[in-house]
């Protein structure tokens, strides 16, 4: 039984993205298909592949982040070198995340309090 194969019109439906950005993931070393004449042919290891470079955009990750987990996932081997290697790029990931989210929540409080004072400013000139 031969494997399910996907074109890059399935792939790019499937993912809604385009097939510039699938040859791009190509172009980078994320997706190796093969070729039938002028035609890429994914197999499932693509496919999965794409899958998670799209979750890790998702993420936040860089292109050279992605690509480290997604050999990670296809090592046979010892893996604890690059299991740590990850975890600390994660933890990076992690800090970076946590520092917007409080930004975001300070920047969010201010606008809270401008917004409070332009209402009550608004009722004291209709008021008069």
């Amino acid at each position: 039984m031969r494997e399910r194969t996907f074109t890059i019109s399935e792939l790019a439906s499937e993912f809604d993205v385009t097939a510039r950005a699938i040859r791009f993931y190509e172009d980078v070393g994320l997706l190796t298909p093969a070729r039938a004449g002028r035609n890429r042919v994914y197999t499932h290891r693509d496919r999965t592949r794409l899958k998670l470079t799209l979750r890790g955009k998702r993420l936040g990750l860089t292109l050279s982040e992605i690509k480290q987990l997604v050999d990670l996932y296809e090592a046979g081997t010892d893996q604890a070198p690059q299991l740590r290697a990850f975890l600390d790029v994660l933890g990076a990931h992690r800090r970076s995340l946590e520092q917007q989210r409080e930004d975001l929540e300070i920047t969010l409080a201010e606008i809270a309090q401008h917004e409070a004072r332009c209402r009550t400013l608004l009722g004291t000139r209709r008021r008069r």
